[in-house]
């Protein structure tokens, strides 16, 4: 047992242990309890009081069988809710979509995840619309992201037979955007 001094106004002695070794006692106690099968401990001394309880993460005594109420995870995982607002974020239609190519076209994909932006300021006319001739390296759009107006370059020449994506939408990495027809 574990005995705290009364200090009713008196020095602290030497023959008194000290915090370290109280600390020490309690956790020599706690071990010795835990090789047990008490499950709780009341101790008082003057006006320490101490109270040591085991958790409920204790193994069963022997014999004992483990409560019906466990959580048991289900083997397969539901599948998610497709109606449901956060499962719904990052999931564009357009880009869930397979998108059919024809012979000879190919996808303008988003590099990075931001917000799409057909033209250089609100005002002023798309960089490119359907139907336009496209230069490699050429500018088909801005992807804002972070508060940076990224500007994206055509790694193809060819038509845009199609554009993917309105004004002002977010857009994933690796989204299309557009559909060029190579070499027209």
């Amino acid at each position: 047992m574990v005995r705290l001094p009364e200090r009713n106004g008196e020095e602290p002695r030497d023959d008194v242990p000290g915090l370290a070794a109280l600390s020490h006692e309690v956790k020599e106690l706690m071990r010795l309890i835990a090789a047990t099968d008490i499950s709780e401990l009341h101790m008082e001394s003057g006006q320490a009081r101490i109270t040591i309880k085991r958790g409920a993460h204790q193994q069963p005594p022997i014999g004992y069988a483990v409560p019906s109420s466990v959580y048991t995870p289900p083997a397969v995982l539901p599948a998610p809710d497709t109606n449901n607002p956060i499962t719904m974020i990052g999931h564009n239609p357009v880009h869930g979509e397979v998108i059919e190519l024809e012979a000879g076209e190919e996808l303008v994909v988003a590099p990075m995840v931001g917000t799409f932006y057909s033209a250089p300021a609100p005002n002023e006319p798309p960089y490119v619309q359907e139907g336009d001739t496209l230069e490699p390296g050429q500018t088909v759009c801005i992807i804002e992201a972070m508060k940076m107006m990224n500007p994206i370059e055509a790694e193809v020449g060819g038509v845009i037979t199609r554009i993917l994506v309105q004004n002002a939408e977010p857009v994933e990495y690796g989204q299309p955007l557009m559909v060029v027809r190579a070499g027209s």
